[in-house]
């Protein structure tokens, strides 16, 4: 099962599978912290977490530093992979250099 989960949107239905399937591979975390995205925003995301016991809580508009390890590695991902190429892929182009990238840098689940 590759980590990543590519798509051309992920709705809030598709965020809690990703995140259900993390926490059966690595157990459930003490937190998520998120940003204010709408996908993380719906209601159903918030509960399904604080239905396995982890704690949630949302990163203030305006205030990135609150999760300093996402923005950087959103800011690597950006410039070693996104910048890089022009996006003529197809979806399942883009899930294979997505996890190419994902494997070299050792980013595990």
């Amino acid at each position: 099962m590759p980590f990543a989960r590519i798509d051309c949107k992920l709705n809030s239905t598709r965020v809690i599978n990703a995140l259900t399937d993390l926490f059966i591979l690595r157990g459930t975390p003490g937190h998520i912290r998120s940003d204010n995205r709408p996908e993380f925003f719906a209601k159903a995301v918030p509960e399904s977490i604080v239905a396995v016991g982890a704690k949630f809580a949302f990163i203030e508009p305006g205030n990135p530093w609150e999760n300093g390890y996402c923005e950087s590695f959103h800011a690597r991902l950006r410039d070693e992979l996104l910048n890089g190429d022009i996006f003529y892929w197809l979806l399942a182009e883009a899930k294979v250099v997505v996890e190419s990238w994902r494997c070299r840098e050792e980013i595990g689940p």
